[in-house]
């Protein structure tokens, strides 16, 4: 019997919301990167961490580097790929990567009371901003992950409540941006 792909991917209706949404927010993001209380490396540790949920191989690769980019040292940042960061994170960052900890293994839906320790901690706007940027790499993963899914399909392992024809198109149209990234992932793959 073949095995399933387990990563969490894209249906075609997913996509179209979450591209729907980033769109529309786009004008936010440009401001929440330029938010002084969220620092690039405070960023990247929140890339990492959903990334690190979601195990998508070409951000854990990305992102890898653009921590490391932002002065991450190499041993923290894979402690954030392992989901051990409580060691390497300060108080201010603790509250945001358990929410972004928690809202990638709750697949979108978190806990009420998580969301409102976030607002009360960071403030409507920086907590925005971090939610944004949780947002923004689900994307990515799943973007990552779908395109993995193919892949597997091809070898017999084909993704729950996946559809051949998107899968196959979404291959096609997203070669050209990550065939050339996939020899980088390796050890990134589980």
């Amino acid at each position: 019997m073949a095995q399933k792909f387990d990563k969490k991917i894209f249906t075609f209706r997913l996509l179209c919301k979450d591209l729907g949404f980033l769109l529309y927010n786009f004008p936010e993001m440009v401001v929440a990167m330029k938010n002084k209380n969220i620092s690039k490396a405070f960023m990247e540790k929140i890339m990492l961490i959903v990334t690190a949920v979601n195990g998508c191989s070409y951000c854990s690769w990305f992102h890898a580097k653009q921590a490391i980019s932002s002065g991450i040292g190499d041993d923290e940042v894979k402690n954030m790929l392992k989901l051990q960061f409580d060691a390497d994170t300060s108080d201010f960052e603790m509250i945001a990567l358990l929410y972004a900890q928690h809202y990638a293994e709750t697949n979108r839906k978190p806990e009420k009371e998580m969301t409102e320790r976030l607002f009360e901690y960071y403030g409507m706007r920086t907590a925005n901003h971090i939610i944004l940027f949780i947002r923004m790499i689900f994307f990515g993963n799943l973007l990552g992950n779908t395109y993995d899914a193919f892949l597997s399909r091809l070898k017999g392992n084909k993704a729950e409540d996946s559809n051949v024809c998107f899968e196959t198109i979404f291959f096609i149209v997203n070669t050209p941006i990550l065939l050339p990234m996939y020899p980088f992932t390796k050890k990134y793959r589980n």
